[in-house]
């Protein structure tokens, strides 16, 4: 792989033929429903609506255990860069999901794991292979592995359903609570923590796969649906004889083209048997290049659009303790969560890709996370900009997870081991990166209307809030002034203006919708225009009994380079926002809609 600055022109790339069927075309808008020691830095926060910056230092929350077992080496051991006293879960009071199946609650001791030395003649690195490009003896050895894995005696940790427990223990709510916090769940979900948990989380499965297997250089495919090339169901997981098949995925979508833009009322169209991409002609508007061009963009805008390019918008923001998770998905888990929900059955309350809890057991949750991985490696060593680093904050790198090894040891785990795949003994096929330059494809802004002084601005109200989310709404939000007068002349160096959406929502249900700036009021515009700025997806969580259902997240989206995109100027005091509801069948309230100013400080340290 090379950096975006060495790849050709979008239109040059080289054609990729596949045979590949699609699902239907894209617009924006559906019909207006009820949604069915590096220096060390924290933020401090300028709030439009009353101008009084509020400092916020992250205490992370220690993680840990199989099955929803949480914990920390010792009840002093804050993982914490401030010094603040948290006390970690107490390991023998963990939740069971079901306890006859799971007989590992409460954990037994752990050790520290150690990664295995990895050189071209001791052990060479695991190559993830792209799904689409895989052998027949690769296949062979995949299911084999799967198939052992399957066979293994239930109070084996290692055996296919233990380690799907594993996921819906540590994602849908279903271990610890925190300790000194007992009405408030753990989540590695739409915080920091998801990527390096999903990271060791496939480390330790491959693993075992291979150990099933007797080959310690078995690796986990990646599904390649950020290349046209791989964007279906990939076919070593659509044979019904295959252990890697699961009966439990939407059946339309099984030979259909990967909508990444997914607002669960597509209609699959029979695509041509061969298509070309890049096409021969650069405006072709078929049905098939218009939906490679949108998954494309989508794929840019969250992972190498400079609006993404730092660590807290890219990889998510710190866990607070004390506090219940709050869903701050990074841009690529966004994404991430339309994949998975286009893969779920659309009945059966979306089992088993599209349901937290029971993701796991289909065999593809692992090729899809491990595209997911692949992309942490490329967003931080492929796009070089200054900008995109992992976080260096010790609460983040001390973190803990605890897993069983394919020798069913009971280990620990920490962030600061996982941020570099090849010396985890792995690395990825290379593969093309189409959606580099897709941002050439973006549709250049509209006339903007400038709000502070065109009598047109006047068409965009303010919304009185709290509002329920049941069509297209629209509100003009002031924009903070900046804090000092050297500012006004020259851009202070870090500071973001971040749009900041309070969203209440019933976590049992999948819930999307858009936000786009000054959009001029047009209702049929979508991700392929500049207007746009994010969507907020979610996946549904089992329903609980002891907790309510009902979630507070804020969703948070930085603006400073979108502005500039679309010549918004220091003197334009307020934007317009549009929330434009996708899916979802209960109700979701806006709460608040505000502009941060977000600058960075260093520690007093």
């Amino acid at each position: 792989m090379a950096s975006s600055t060495s790849h050709p022109s979008f239109w040059s790339l080289l054609n990729l033929s596949a045979s590949i069927p699609i699902s239907s075309s894209v617009c924006m808008f559906p019909p207006s429903k009820k949604p069915s020691k590096a220096t060390k830095r924290r933020h401090a926060w300028e709030v439009a609506c009353n101008g009084n910056p509020r400092n916020r230092r992250d205490i992370l929350i220690g993680l840990g255990g199989l099955y929803g077992a949480t914990t920390s080496l010792t009840s002093n051991n804050t993982g914490s860069a401030f010094g603040a006293s948290l006390s970690p879960p107490d390991p023998t009071n963990c939740v069971q999901p079901d306890p006859e199946k799971d007989p590992f609650c409460p954990p037994p001791p752990f050790k520290d794991y150690e990664l295995p030395p990895h050189d071209d003649k001791t052990l060479p690195l695991r190559i993830r292979p792209a799904a689409h490009l895989v052998t027949d003896d690769y296949i062979a050895k995949y299911e084999e592995a799967v198939r052992r894995m399957q066979d293994l005696p239930p109070d084996d940790p290692r055996s296919f359903m233990q380690q799907a427990n594993v996921h819906r223990a540590y994602c849908d709510g279903r271990g610890y609570t925190q300790k000194g916090f007992a009405d408030y769940k753990l989540d590695v979900h739409g915080s920091w923590i998801f990527f390096p948990w999903h990271r060791w989380y496939l480390y330790f499965y491959e693993k075992i796969l291979g150990k099933m297997i007797g080959d310690p250089t078995f690796a986990l495919p990646f599904w390649n649906w950020d290349n046209p090339a791989g964007m279906r169901i990939p076919p070593i997981f659509t044979d019904k004889s295959s252990p890697l098949y699961d009966e439990h995925r939407n059946s339309d979508h099984v030979n259909a083209f990967i909508d990444l833009d997914y607002k669960k009322d597509d209609s699959p169209v029979k695509p041509p048997q061969t298509i070309l991409w890049p096409p021969v002609e650069k405006k072709n508007n078929s049905i098939v290049d218009n939906l490679i061009v949108n998954n494309l963009i989508k794929v840019y805008t969250a992972v190498a659009s400079k609006t993404n390019s730092s660590p807290d918008y890219f990889l998510g923001p710190a866990f607070e303790a004390g506090s219940a998770p709050q869903q701050h998905f990074g841009s690529l888990e966004s994404l991430h969560n339309t994949v998975h929900s286009w893969t779920g059955e659309r009945e059966n309350n979306h089992h088993d890709m599209g349901l937290l809890a029971t993701a796991a057991k289909d065999p593809i949750f692992f090729a899809h996370h491990s595209n997911v991985d692949r992309m942490w490696n490329i967003w931080k060593t492929e796009l070089l900009d200054g900008r995109r680093f992992d976080h260096k904050s010790d609460d983040w790198l001390e973190s803990s997870f605890f897993f069983y090894d394919e020798n069913k040891n009971y280990v620990r785990v920490k962030v600061k081991d996982c941020l570099d795949s090849k010396k985890m003994g792995y690395d990825y096929q290379r593969v093309d990166l189409p959606w580099l330059l897709a941002g050439e494809l973006i549709k250049p802004k509209k006339e903007i209307i400038l709000l502070r002084s065109k009598p047109e601005a006047s068409t965009f109200k303010t919304l009185q809030l709290p509002l329920p989310l049941e069509s297209i709404e629209r509100t003009n939000v002031k924009r903070p002034k900046p804090r000092s007068r050297n500012e006004n002349e020259e851009e202070e160096e870090g500071v973001e203006e971040v749009l900041v959406i309070d969203v209440e929502y019933d976590s049992t249900d999948g819930v999307r919708f858009d936000v786009f700036i000054n959009d001029q009021g047009d209702n049929e515009i979508g991700p392929q225009d500049s207007e746009f700025a994010g969507s907020f997806v979610t996946l549904p969580h089992s329903p609980h009994v002891n907790h309510n259902n009902i979630t507070k997240a804020s969703f948070k989206l930085p603006l400073t380079y979108k502005l500039k995109d679309l010549g918004v100027t220091k003197d334009d005091d307020s934007i317009s926002v549009t929330l434009a509801p996708i899916y979802g069948d209960k109700p979701v309230t806006i709460k608040d809609v505000r502009i941060k100013r977000v600058y960075p400080e260093v520690d007093d340290e």
